[in-house]
């Protein structure tokens, strides 16, 4: 911006205490622009801001036209300037990289014709600093017509400035890190779930948990008024929500009548003060599939009062689970026959103990013949037998029963509430599906099972209920070898 300058008494405009001001001030001579204006005018410029940005070298033809007059000694402290001629001299160090916008409004402001303008702009000392400044400029009073004289009055506003750049850099600190970060993150407004659980508490209601349960409904009301101000971009990938739209739309898809349990336990923190919660919990994604997670959720410090922002952090656990519920199942299923282990049939002895399931029903099977096949045909070919006795036996058992591999070749099904009839057509079920498997595999060695039943209607009876049924295969399987010889 090149201004012209001319050291003058500011006696001759009236200021007698312009030097003395504590602001900024600064008189300069715009008549040059005017006349640079009236030309434009007369050669059809309407619009002077498309005009000056059609050709940025109009803005340095406009500064051009700028006389210096005069600056006060708060300016050339300002500025750092021993001198008026030591700021005069300067003048380009002063104004410059992006203070251009601004200048343009002052122009335009100008152009209007209002005799004024003001702007936000920035200039620099003498010895670099940044100076954020707001400036106002007037045409004196009996100079309207030619514009020589125009008092421009500076406010120093760099210290609010770079307050307000550093809390603007803070804020989009945060909201990188928000929307980046590595977990699924809410802000949501449980104001009105607040006045729902007010409300409860002034109709008198002290056991809200009992309450629930007979108000299943009021879940549901209160997942109704949830509203989720924002979430990050992680939240999205792992509901797999092509938007926040989408997703705030969808949240009953999100969080599902089988989520009961696991809201209502959040619903009674809340009601007892727990404004800092963890726990597992289980949703789904918009494309069905479960999402397990590990919450945490707090209400914002200063939001107590009405919970107006709470934060909430999903932390993705699906892998871990899913590793959880497969070794639960390596725990309690045999790997080769996908059938129940020897743990397993342990632990529902004693459950049916304890819970008296009665009658119930036994049966021990044996496959015959799996030490010769292993001997004579190898492992692989044994291994491919006992396959095919857990596919005959799970697809004949249905719940409530279970069948176990409870050693190398044998087998016993569990049938509480089963009769000894129950337990008789149990048998011939097997024994038709063994017929059909090895219709099936007819190029294989053929499956043959030995089995034995017993049945018995109280605890007292059932661990010898347990050794009729094994005696009862053991003579089955005497037989069978019997006919071999």
């Amino acid at each position: 911006m090149n201004i012209l300058v001319a050291n003058i008494p500011i006696t001759e405009a009236g200021l007698d205490l312009f030097d003395i001001s504590p602001t900024s001030m600064w008189l300069e001579d715009y008549s040059e622009l005017k006349i640079l204006f009236d030309q434009w005018r007369a050669e059809g410029v309407r619009d002077i801001r498309s005009h000056l940005l059609a050709d940025p070298e109009r803005i340095s033809q406009c500064s051009s036209r700028i006389r210096l007059l005069r600056v006060n000694a708060r300016t050339l402290s300002l500025y750092g300037a021993q001198s008026f001629q030591e700021l005069s001299n300067q003048l380009e160090r002063v104004f410059r990289d992006d203070m251009h916008t601004a200048h343009i409004d002052e122009l335009e402001q100008l152009w209007s014709g209002a005799g004024r303008f003001q702007s936000q702009t920035v200039n620099y000392t003498l010895d670099n600093r940044r100076l954020d400044l707001l400036l106002k400029g007037v045409v004196l009073p009996d100079h309207e017509e030619s514009w020589d004289r125009v008092l421009v009055v500076i406010e120093d506003i760099t210290k609010q400035e770079s307050a307000r750049r550093q809390v603007a850099a803070s804020e989009a600190y945060a909201r990188r890190l928000f929307e980046n970060a590595p977990v699924s993150l809410w802000v949501a407004d449980y104001s009105s779930i607040h006045k729902l659980l007010t409300e409860v508490r002034q109709r008198g209601i002290v056991d809200f948990r009992t309450f629930i349960e007979v108000h299943p409904e009021f879940i549901h009301r209160c997942l109704n008024e949830l509203l989720v101000l924002d979430v990050n971009q992680q939240t999205l990938k792992l509901f797999r929500a092509p938007d926040k739209a989408t997703l705030q739309a969808r949240l009953r898809d999100i969080f599902r009548q089988d989520m009961h349990y696991q809201l209502r336990e959040h619903l009674v923190d809340l009601w007892e003060g727990t404004l800092h919660q963890q726990r597992e919990m289980t949703g789904y994604a918009l494309d069905g599939h479960a999402v397990h997670t590990h919450l945490q959720l707090w209400v914002v410090p200063g939001h107590e009062a009405r919970w107006d922002q709470v934060m909430l952090a999903f932390t993705d656990i699906t892998a871990r689970k899913k590793a959880e519920h497969y070794l639960e199942y390596l725990g309690q299923h045999d790997v080769l026959t996908g059938l129940k282990n020897r743990t397993f049939f342990t632990e529902e002895v004693e459950r049916i103990r304890r819970k008296g399931i009665y009658p119930i029903t036994a049966i021990v099977l044996d496959l015959n013949n799996l030490k010769r096949t292993n001997d004579e045909e190898g492992h692989a070919a044994g291994d491919s037998l006992l396959r095919r006795c857990g596919e005959i036996i799970a697809q004949a058992v249905e719940k409530p029963a279970h069948a176990s591999r409870t050693g190398g070749d044998e087998f016993i099904i569990l049938m509480p509430g089963a009769t000894e009839q129950d337990g008789l057509q149990q048998m011939e079920d097997i024994k038709k599906l063994v017929v059909i498997n090895n219709q099936y595999y007819a190029t294989q060695q053929a499956v043959s099972l030995s089995m034995g039943m017993a049945t018995c209607a109280s605890a007292e009876w059932l661990d010898d209920m347990l050794r009729r049924a094994d005696m009862a295969m053991y003579e089955e399987k005497r037989e069978y070898h019997a006919k071999k010889r």
